[in-house]
């Protein structure tokens, strides 16, 4: 992977770090010569200059990953719209998926949590300090336990419950949901549902889980404690996208402590906790920057 990034003025005095003007390329295509210079030439020719530059080949795959950020360099330079009409003809001759976006357009968030609020908590104070590059649009809960805490932060709370009569109901309500509020991103923060396989193929590539990384080891209630009693050396935590094969999906970030043996079951579990919140603000945050694509069972992430 080759990283790159220009710094300072263009040619025509035009500041380079403005991100309220910047855009966003993604996209992956087969390998094949001339791909990055397709792309610079393109930018250049509309009058754009670029600021970050990140490619990758994956070598089992010859497939090719790029993330590009630049901005317009030149008066009446088109506008994202337009340039995406533009660049049609060249994804489509390299036979590339892709996206182009704006840098400044935040990710819109559907947070979906049962009882555990550690992540929740964690998520709604990062966007509120702009810590992370998203916004929080709602959160939906099969217990209302949480209500108070989203109320905290001034961010709608949705009741959804959920019993194995009800559940196609309720993941149409979530559904909804994403509809109505435009949401970019659902990310499960403790949600302690499994998703149905149609509700899964919905939210491809835009649904993020977090678990702890001691499975398959330690199953159902009070996994850190059962690590404690069997003396287990490392705790981690695995955010990843949602798939069928419940939690096997591509992992996006992991975080990993280690425990010491004078360490009490709560200690351990609070270790736990904190690695999830680490692991899923990073994989969100990844995501909402569009610095994450899909490479089959793996993802490419452009740090």
């Amino acid at each position: 992977m080759t990283t790159w990034r220009s710094t300072g003025q263009g040619a025509t005095g035009v500041e380079l770090a403005d991100t309220d003007r910047s855009l966003v390329l993604t996209l992956a295509c087969p390998d094949q010569p001339g791909i990055v210079l397709e792309v610079a030439r393109f930018l250049a020719d509309h009058g754009y200059s670029i600021l970050e530059s990140q490619q990758f080949r994956d070598a089992r795959t010859s497939r090719f990953f790029m993330r590009v950020q630049f901005e317009p360099v030149q008066e009446g330079a088109p506008d994202v719209q337009a340039l995406r009409q533009a660049f049609a003809g060249v994804g489509g001759r390299l036979l590339m998926t892709w996206q182009l976006t704006r840098a400044a357009d935040r990710a819109r968030v559907l947070i979906m949590v049962s009882r555990e609020g550690h992540c929740l908590n964690d998520l709604l104070y990062r966007s509120s300090i702009r810590d992370l590059h998203i916004e929080v649009a709602g959160v939906v809960s099969n217990h209302p336990d949480l209500a108070v805490l989203a109320d905290n932060y001034e961010v709608p709370f949705h009741h959804v419950p959920v019993t194995p009569e009800t559940r196609s109901v309720a993941e149409r309500r979530v559904l909804e949901l994403v509809d109505e509020l435009d949401i970019d991103l659902v990310v499960l923060a403790r949600y302690m549902q499994i998703l149905s396989d149609e509700m899964c193929r919905k939210l491809d590539g835009r649904a993020i889980n977090i678990h702890h990384s001691m499975l398959p080891s330690f199953k159902g209630a009070r996994p850190y404690h059962q690590a404690y009693e069997r003396g287990v050396k490392l705790v981690g935590a695995t955010a990843h996208y949602v798939t069928a094969d419940l939690d096997e999906g591509p992992i996006i970030e992991q975080e990993v402590a280690r425990i010491d043996h004078s360490m009490s079951a709560a200690q351990v579990t609070a270790l736990g906790r904190h690695n999830e919140c680490l692991a899923l603000a990073r994989a969100v945050g990844l995501h909402a920057e569009h610095r994450v694509l899909l490479d089959g069972a793996r993802t490419i992430v452009f740090r």
